[in-house]
């Protein structure tokens, strides 16, 4: 089973920067750049993925973000994956996630943990193997380890509980946007009971999978403690014909959650 213990060695490299000159200091973003990518180059990406985050935070724990491509799908030309970094999380990689041209457009919008003012870097890989960055500052701190808001019994009892949410009637042949939103505390192991004052042991998602029938849609590996409680996300969708959604959720201690829904209003 996958340990859910927090690296030492990333727990010190997150200290290394003082908060203020985060904006600035890009020495973290290079090593983050040589484990994640190796040396292979990244371009500008101002002109293929815009990336939209709060400049000042409302609350560290539950910082929104949207992820918006220049292009849609096509099996020509579409976006591979989208990797969201925060370079002064504890573990900065917030998610890879993986799209395929029956997504219809690699756009998407969560919610993340923001531990210090830093930047908030989306790295897309497009079909032809490209790389390109763009990123966005955010002054947010301690959201790593603010303590959850719900109640511990409530948010066992409904641990994987899944929820889907069509934005208006779907549409066959075009892209649909959808949200999904899983229960689960997804505790970082930073966080301290406010009752017993030890620190509640990290249990987090992992990976999201979801397809529309045979076809995957959208796939979130390594989505980490830096994603937020109770995680939400908006995505998109093509359907070809009237069919079935269905989810897959995978956990820090290898649960695994499923749920399927018959998707309304589909008629061929």
């Amino acid at each position: 089973m996958r340990t859910a213990a927090i690296p030492a060695a990333l727990l010190v490299f997150a200290l290394a920067v003082p908060a203020w000159a985060a904006g600035e200091d890009e020495s973290r973003w290079n090593a983050l750049r040589t484990m994640l990518f190796q040396d292979r180059p990244i371009h500008d990406g101002a002109e293929i993925l815009a990336l939209d985050a709060p400049y000042r935070a409302h609350d560290a724990a539950v910082v929104p973000i949207s992820l918006e491509p220049a292009f849609s799908q096509t099996e020509e030309r579409h976006i591979r994956t989208i990797t969201l970094v925060i370079d002064e999380n504890p573990l900065p990689v917030a998610g890879r996630f993986h799209f395929t041209p029956a997504s219809g457009r690699a756009a998407l919008s969560t919610r993340v943990r923001v531990n210090a003012y830093t930047n908030i870097r989306a790295i897309a890989e497009t079909s032809d193997g490209e790389l390109y960055m763009t990123k966005r500052f955010v002054k947010a701190s301690g959201g790593c380890s603010a303590p959850a808001g719900k109640d511990p019994d409530a948010a066992l009892a409904r641990l994987g509980k899944m929820k889907f949410r069509q934005s208006g009637a779907p549409v066959l042949g075009e892209p649909n946007l959808a949200q999904l939103l899983v229960s689960h505390p997804n505790h970082t192991g930073m966080q301290m009971d406010q009752v017993t004052h030890h620190y509640v042991p990290a249990h987090f998602v992992n990976n999201i999978e979801v397809r529309y029938g045979d076809e995957p849609v959208l796939t979130v590996e390594d989505a980490g403690i830096s994603m937020s409680e109770d995680p939400s996300i908006h995505f998109y969708y093509t359907p070809e014909e009237p069919g079935e959604l269905s989810v897959q959720v995978t956990d820090s201690k290898d649960q695994v959650f499923s749920r399927s829904w018959q998707v309304p209003g589909l008629d061929s």
